[in-house]
C-alpha cells in the first residue's frame, strides 16, 4: 500500500498488528539483501515525499521518508544548501538509504545516518514516535540505524549547512603506493577513495577537498567521455565480454584500469560525490578497523592473484570516522570500507566467499543493504551495542509485526 499521510500509515499499521501480519516498508529496493522483504503488508512511501521544513537557525531540513536523495540533494541546492556528505549513488530514498548505514567517504565527516539530527517514526502500535537527543533519546541513538526493525520511518531532519564547492581530483596511482601511503592519503584529503583493480597493480584515486572556487565543473563533452561512455557504456562491453570469456578479464582489466585519465574539476557537492551507476552488478561491502585496511588489501590482492577467480569489477575502498549510531559500520571506531563488485550475472559466490573470509578475520561488519551471510551470533561480538539495539526492539516491537527472514538471521528473534 501507499499511504498518503503519517496518519493513514499508523492506521495501516495498526490494522495489520491487528489481523496478525507482518509489516515492512520498502525505498528504491536498491539493497542487494531482503531487508524489506515480507509476507505481510508491505509500504510504498512513493506518497510521503517532500521537504517539511527548513529552520535557517538551526541550520536543519526536515524531509518525508520516501523522498529520494536526488530530489533532496536538488531541492537543497536551489536553496543553497547541502548535506555534509553524502555516498557516490542517490537513488535510494533517505529512509532507506539511512536505515541501511549508506555512507561516503570522509576524514571528518560520516554516514548520512550520522547527518541525522531527529526523525518521527511508526511503532508497530501504531503511535507516531519523534526521536532526537532530547525527546526519546535512547530510541534517537539507534534509530537512526534500525535496519526497519523498531519501526517505519516516516520523516527526517539532517543537519544541512551553506552549499559549498569541492574540487575533485582523479589520478591513477599504483596499488604498492596507495596502500603504502594510505594513512596519509587519508589524513590530508576530506574524503579520499580508491579503485583497484583486480588482476592489475593499478588503481584510480579520487581526493575531493573543499574549495574557494570558482567552479569549473567538467566539461560537457569531456565529462561525458569519462562519466557516461568509458566509466558504463564502454565498462559494460567489458563486462558483457567478461561474463562470456572468463580468461580475458585480466587483459580487459589492464586496458580498463589505464582508460580513465587524470582530471580535476570543481562544483557543488552533490555533482562532485554521486556519479551514475549504470552496470548492473551483485556487491558485497565490509567496515574493518581502518588500521587493517593495507593489510586487508594485500591479502585480497594476493589471494585474488593465487586463485582461479576472474574478477572484472574494481574494488573500491573508502573511510569514515567512528560515529556513536549503534549499528552503524563505523560504531566506535575510525573504518575502512572494502567493497567488491562482480558484474550481474556472473556466478559470484566463490569470490564473495573467499572476501568474506578475509574480513571476518578482522572483526569485519558487513554492509546491512549488501550481500553477507553473517547471522546474530556473529555481529553480537563485533557490534558493542548489539544488545543495547535488541533490547530496544524487544520494547518497541514485541511482537515483532516489522520482522521478516533477513532481521531474524542478523538479529536473532
Amino acid at each position: 500500500m501507499a499511504p498518503a499521510s503519517v496518519d493513514e500509515l499508523a492506521d495501516a499499521v495498526r490494522a495489520a498488528a491487528a489481523e496478525g501480519l507482518r509489516v515492512k516498508a520498502v525505498g528504491t529496493g536498491h539493497s542487494f539483501t531482503a531487508a524489506a522483504a515480507t509476507d505481510g503488508v508491505l509500504i510504498r512511501p512513493g506518497l510521503l515525499t517532500g521537504i517539511r521544513d527548513i529552520d535557517r537557525a538551526a541550520m536543519t531540513v526536515t524531509v518525508e521518508a520516501g523522498t529520494p536523495l536526488k530530489r533532496l540533494n536538488a531541492a537543497l541546492a536551489r536553496e543553497g544548501l547541502s548535506l555534509t556528505n553524502m555516498g557516490d549513488i542517490m537513488e535510494q530514498t533517505v529512509a532507506g538509504a539511512t536505515s541501511t548505514g549508506t555512507h561516503g567517504t570522509g576524514r571528518d565527516s560520516a554516514s548520512i545516518a550520522a547527518q541525522i539530527r531527529a526523525l518521527e517514526m511508526v511503532t508497530a502500535a501504531g503511535e507516531v514516535l519523534r526521536c532526537s537527543p532530547q525527546e526519546n533519546p535512547e530510541v534517537f541513538a539507534a534509530a537512526r540505524i534500525g535496519l526497519g526493525a523498531l519501526g517505519v520511518v516516516t520523516a527526517l531532519t539532517f543537519a544541512v549547512e551553506p552549499v559549498f564547492l569541492l574540487t575533485a581530483r582523479e589520478e591513477p596511482m599504483s596499488f604498492e603506493r596507495v596502500t603504502s601511503e594510505f594513512d596519509a592519503l587519508v589524513a590530508e584529503n576530506e574524503h579520499f577513495e580508491f579503485y583497484w583493480f583486480p588482476h592489475t597493480g593499478n588503481c584510480t584515486t579520487k581526493r575531493n577537498n573543499r574549495s574557494a572556487g570558482p567552479a569549473a565543473p567538467p566539461g560537457r563533452i569531456s565529462g561525458w567521455i569519462e562519466d557516461e561512455l568509458l566509466s558504463n557504456a564502454v565498462f559494460q562491453v567489458a563486462c558483457s565480454v567478461g561474463r562470456a570469456v572468463p580468461a580475458a578479464i585480466p587483459s580487459i582489466a589492464r586496458i580498463s584500469s589505464r582508460a580513465l585519465s587524470a582530471r580535476t574539476y570543481t562544483d557543488i557537492p552533490y555533482k562532485v560525490f554521486t556519479s551514475p551507476r549504470r552496470v548492473r552488478f551483485v556487491e558485497m561491502e565490509y567496515a574493518l578497523p581502518r588500521s587493517e585496511a593495507a593489510g586487508a588489501l594485500r591479502e585480497l590482492k594476493a589471494m585474488v592473484e593465487r586463485s582461479p577467480l576472474r574478477v572484472s569489477f574494481p574494488v573500491e575502498v573508502r573511510t569514515a570516522p567512528a560515529d556513536d549510531i549503534a549499528l552503524s559500520t563505523a560504531s566506535g571506531r575510525e573504518s575502512v570500507y572494502i567493497a567488491v563488485h562482480l558484474y550481474k550475472g556472473t556466478p559470484y559466490q566463490a569470490y564473495f566467499t573467499a572476501v568474506e573470509r578475509l574480513m571476518t578475520e578482522r572483526a569485519g561488519r558487513p554492509h546491512w543493504g549488501k550481500v553477507h551471510t553473517r547471522d546474530a551470533a556473529y555481529l553480537s561480538e563485533v557490534y558493542p551495542r548489539f544488545g543495547e539495539f535488541t533490547a530496544l526492539r524487544d520494547r518497541l516491537d514485541p511482537d515483532r509485526v516489522f520482522a521478516n527472514d533477513y532481521l531474524r538471521r542478523v538479529l536473532g528473534d
